[in-house]
């Protein structure tokens, strides 16, 4: 039987970041428009106090989380455990977008791990943290993390990150803002 949580315990805390992936959905308001779902790697995820999480927003081909998350906040997180017992968690709430550059980021990165290709932290004020019993999910063994996200961030290097996102992270395919106060930042 599933279960309703009013915060982040300490037990839950532990389960959370002992998980290796997770995944992020968001929408945009129009009904017309593309659900996004995006796998994540769970080392960017933090626990950033009972009612509050987080996690590294890597440059990526899109930008539909984040575009999504500045038109309307609305976001869930769902981690599977894929070894152990079964269980699903989802965490529903607001998110806001803390862009590279922003002096909120600058307080903020310290909880998390340094990468190349960082564009902003998604933290999520909860409003809903539940689980599920997780019995049809399959069981899988963990090899070891990809690294060729962080390869090619750090081949690109900064200019050729920025470079980037200016060609394909702009707007999202719903035409909505992606990255511009981040341009306008480096054109200042």
């Amino acid at each position: 039987m599933g279960k309703v949580y009013d915060r982040i315990d300490e037990k839950l805390s532990r389960w959370l970041l002992n998980q290796q992936v997770f995944f992020v959905a968001t929408a945009p308001l129009s009904p017309n428009g593309h659900i996004n779902c995006s796998p994540k790697d769970g080392r960017s995820f933090r626990v950033l106090d009972e009612q509050t999480v987080g996690y590294l927003d890597l440059t990526g081909s899109g930008v539909e989380t984040l575009a999504h998350v500045k038109e309307n906040h609305r976001i869930v997180l769902m981690f599977c455990s894929f070894q152990g017992g079964p269980k699903i968690v989802r965490l529903h709430g607001s998110a806001d977008a803390i862009e590279v550059g922003s002096s909120e980021f600058c307080s903020l990165k310290s909880a998390f791990y340094e990468s190349p290709g960082t564009r902003s932290i998604i933290r999520i004020r909860l409003n809903r943290i539940s689980d599920s019993c997780g019995y049809g999910v399959p069981l899988y063994e963990f090899q070891g993390h990809r690294t060729q996200l962080h390869d090619w961030a750090e081949h690109k290097g900064e200019e050729g990150v920025r470079a980037y996102r200016k060609e394909f992270n702009v707007v999202s395919v719903d035409g909505l803002q992606g990255i511009a106060k981040q341009i306008e930042l480096w054109q200042n």
